[in-house]
């Protein structure tokens, strides 16, 4: 077996203090990937007689569809892999297909929809079996009652400050943001810095942790909605042409749901085809129409933005909410 880097971060983290819910929250040690055999057994060769939960990110430069995928984060409850897509070029991502499309290794994820592009268009990987924070949240928010914004997608750094989950500031992350503006080849450079690393690991070191407690919150009804929505936003921006035929299918409706429990439509994404020049009537002034759109129909609306794919513009939700809003986004392509 290759040699390979394990050491344990310093935990300086730690000295932002986590609440004292939290003092299990050490750094745990890191691995840098850049063979196959380096990742656990478990992870390449994914069993129903041993299921995984583990925290995931990519990291790149513009993550997307033709955005180079660099590094990939994986979250043991143990250790954290950073497997070094530069490194170990396109056999080594490629090993981790079965487990990224395998449906007895949930991958806990904080908004995955340029991760599964990326994954897809350069890897043919399709990212399956997400539980998706973002989605998450916004579903116990729902849950507990609380009117559900416009602007409704909660930030990475936002999930870890909120006590409930986490409570954990995370200045680092403006710092790195800062760097890859100046710099956007960033995660390019080799070999990794201590603050390459310690980003990467910290991006996913929380997860395993935020998971367990949103499925504390979680009800029967809303895991089956995370587990739909979060399989659309793996689709989300991997367009192809046969309308996702080859994905896998969305999660049924459990059968275990009460009798007198309220079962919401199941969510569906539509992608609609904006015709050249019309994109900023269908977003409006700062993104007035879409705005409106949201708060009168219920969806998510996504677009492509500088990433692309341009003049397109996803919808998710309910499919009468969704109806409902491309005629709307139709409506405004066509004034004049």
């Amino acid at each position: 077996m290759a040699s390979h880097h394990s050491e344990t971060l310093n935990p300086e983290a730690a000295a932002d203090a986590p609440p004292d819910n939290n003092p299990e929250l050490p750094s745990p040690p890191y691995h840098v990937v850049t063979k196959p055999a380096q990742l656990p057994v478990e992870f390449l060769e994914p069993s129903a007689a041993q299921k995984l939960v583990i925290g995931f990110d990519c990291e790149g430069v513009d993550l997307c569809r033709n955005g180079a995928l660099c590094i990939m984060q994986l979250a043991f409850p143990d250790a954290i892999y950073l497997v070094d897509a530069i490194e170990g070029g396109k056999e080594l991502i490629e090993a981790c297909k079965p487990a990224l499309e395998s449906d007895h290794i949930i991958k806990v994820i904080h908004d995955c929809k340029r991760d599964s592009e990326a994954l897809y268009f350069q890897f043919g990987i399709k990212l399956h079996n997400v539980m998706d924070t973002q989605i998450a949240y916004s579903l116990i928010q729902e849950q507990e009652g609380k009117k559900r914004t416009s602007d409704d997608y909660i930030s990475f750094v936002s999930l870890l400050a909120d006590p409930r989950y986490c409570g954990i500031p995370y200045p680092e992350k403006e710092e790195v943001r800062i760097l890859l503006r100046q710099d956007p080849n960033f995660w390019t450079i080799r070999p990794l810095s201590d603050m390459m690393i310690r980003a990467a690991t910290d991006d996913v070191r929380f997860l395993l942790n935020i998971h367990e407690k949103m499925m504390q919150k979680l009800t029967e009804v809303s895991l089956w909605r995370l587990a739909v929505r979060s399989e659309l936003y793996c689709r989300c921006f991997c367009l192809n042409d046969n309308q996702f035929a080859d994905w896998p299918p969305l999660p049924l409706v459990p059968d275990d749901i009460e009798a007198d429990v309220y079962v919401p439509e199941v969510d569906i994404l539509s992608v609609l085809d904006v015709p050249p020049g019309k994109m900023g009537r269908v977003i409006g002034r700062k993104g007035s129409t879409i705005m409106a759109v949201k708060e009168s129909c219920n969806v998510e609306i996504h677009i492509g933005g500088a990433k692309g794919p341009p003049d397109r513009v996803f919808i998710i939700g309910p499919e009468k909410e969704v109806r409902k809003a491309e005629a709307i986004l139709r409506g405004r392509m066509l004034e004049f």
